[in-house]
């Protein structure tokens, strides 16, 4: 299974050893789930880890070679029908990869 982390998800994994997603990240290999990201949410995360207590950053270098980084989607070919917001490449980037990995299963 292919699971599309957001920065939010990154961020609490960074910060918090006993979390929901620090426990999705130990258990991608054992559950065989790729896990995927972007250089967009990668570069979230980076400009939010001084915000996290200073372990953060070290357990966001150990985490980081567990993700796979996938090309940011920016445009769909279909109409977007809410309003621009600095998270529509997140979504887009999501929803895109779900559809093309959906038409090629």
């Amino acid at each position: 299974m292919k699971l599309f982390l957001d920065s939010s998800v990154l961020l609490a994994a960074s910060g918090s050893r006993r979390g929901a997603s620090r426990e999705v990240i130990r258990l991608a290999d054992e559950c065989k789930w790729l896990l995927l990201a972007t250089p967009y949410v990668v570069s979230e995360v980076l400009a939010n880890l001084a915000n996290l207590a200073e372990t953060a950053r070290t357990d966001w270098a150990a985490l980081m070679p567990n993700l796979t980084l996938m090309d940011d989607v920016l445009t769909l070919d279909r109409a977007a029908v809410f309003e621009p917001a600095k998270d529509r490449p997140i979504l887009f980037s999501a929803l895109g990869r779900c559809v093309i990995n959906a038409r090629s299963d």
